[in-house]
């Protein structure tokens, strides 16, 4: 096909690009064809041009950039139409979510309500599962709003993508939160960045909410040594959301010793030692807890590496730059390790997942401004959600 009508296509790119040179690939180079040059216009309008006039041609363009400064693209074979995905799959894995859910939130409730239980089984339980429904309600929530957040971008940006895969695991949060799967490659960084900022920005839109709420129908208590006892880590928000509902910094511990306050927050902050034993707590509701969850989920999927959404907003602004960022970020995982070994489980999750980022197929053009200024926030946003440890075991 490409020898066939190689006039035809040197035709369409040329009228986008001053082409220098001009080789013949194959399956190994990755290419059937690569042109070496220089864009004549505006990289986004040559691209939706170039890939009309191709795609009767079965052929799709991709758009690179040359250390030089020069513009390169190759032309690949379209991949086959994505498949439509089977919804079934998609709605039994968000009930079975539900039901972990649940069942994860009823383990938040007051444990006055399993003398309810013990009293009398059938109305007991009935309470017992009414308990967990505030937490259920407040997770889900939050997880709806982030996977549809990036779904719904897909959807208006006219990329496919699969429904949201929901994943029960009842154990802390009764969930390890859900996956999207690209079927089609993003067009260019711009798509990529509003598909991967989405999702963070509308679970935030519903967690902040579910968190002050949350509080608002907790209660203050004295933090007493309990075998098994654990306080909730703080991020900059979360800190902020106590202090808005109760005036005072939480955790408040009995004294601060030696240390200034600013000294011994920053030392609590990215520690969690020591354990505030004798001062006094928030008890969280388990609304306050579906919030606060939300928010360390919402912190996971912005940290900065590989198909991450903060992998994607540090791809768009640094390019192939990002591969120097693991390397940064697994040594300050293993270190914070130290104080909540759960780092170290997510630090060997992100040497699989951290690799590689979203390629889009046009890598020429760049963020407008505005998204731009967006993409710094969503750094800013990073790192008022990061909880530093996420639980404080005493």
């Amino acid at each position: 096909m490409v020898l066939t009508d190689q006039a035809v296509i040197d035709d369409y790119v040329a009228r986008v690009f001053e082409i220098n040179d001009f080789t013949v690939g194959d399956s190994k180079a990755g290419y059937l064809l690569r042109y070496r040059g220089k864009l004549r216009g505006d990289s986004l309008d040559a691209h939706a041009s170039l890939c009309e006039w191709l795609a009767p041609l079965q052929l799709t363009p991709l758009f690179r950039k040359e250390a030089d400064g020069g513009h390169v693209i190759l032309l690949i074979a379209s991949p086959p139409e994505p498949k439509p995905g089977n919804w079934k799959i998609n709605l039994w894995l968000f009930l079975a979510t539900v039901v972990s859910v649940v069942v994860t939130g009823m383990g938040y409730t007051d444990p006055a309500l399993l003398k309810d239980v013990s009293s009398n089984l059938e109305t007991g339980w009935i309470s017992f599962l009414h308990g967990g429904l505030p937490f259920a309600a407040g997770m889900l929530g939050i997880l709806l709003a982030h996977e549809f957040g990036h779904y719904l971008m897909t959807r208006h940006h006219k990329t496919v993508a699969s429904l949201p895969y929901f994943i029960p695991f009842p154990t802390l949060l009764g969930t390890m939160g859900a996956v999207i799967l690209w079927k089609q490659l993003p067009r260019n960084k711009r798509i990529l960045f509003d598909v991967g900022v989405a999702g963070p920005l509308a679970g935030l839109l519903v967690a902040i909410p579910v968190v002050v709420l949350g509080l608002a129908g907790s209660k203050l208590a004295p933090v007493e040594a309990v075998s098994g006892g654990f306080i909730e880590g703080n991020s900059l928000v979360y800190l902020l959301a106590k202090f808005a509902v109760f005036g005072r910094m939480l955790p408040a511990p009995a004294s601060y010793g030696e240390l200034a306050p600013v000294l011994y927050w920053l030392r609590f902050f990215f520690t969690g030692t020591p354990a505030p034993l004798g001062g006094v707590d928030v008890y969280i509701s388990p609304l306050a807890m579906a919030g606060w969850a939300g928010l360390l989920v919402t912190s996971l999927n912005l940290v900065p590496v590989g198909q991450l959404d903060g992998g994607h907003v540090l791809y768009v602004l640094l390019g192939n730059k990002t591969r120097y960022v693991l390397p940064v970020v697994i040594p300050l995982l293993a270190g914070l390790g130290f104080f909540w070994n759960g780092w170290w489980l997510w630090m060997v999750m992100l040497l699989f997942l951290g690799r590689h980022s979203a390629d889009p197929l046009d890598q020429i053009t760049e963020l407008d401004p505005a998204r731009r200024v967006y993409a710094f926030l969503m750094i800013v946003v990073f790192i008022l959600v990061f909880i530093p440890v996420p639980l404080i075991l005493y």
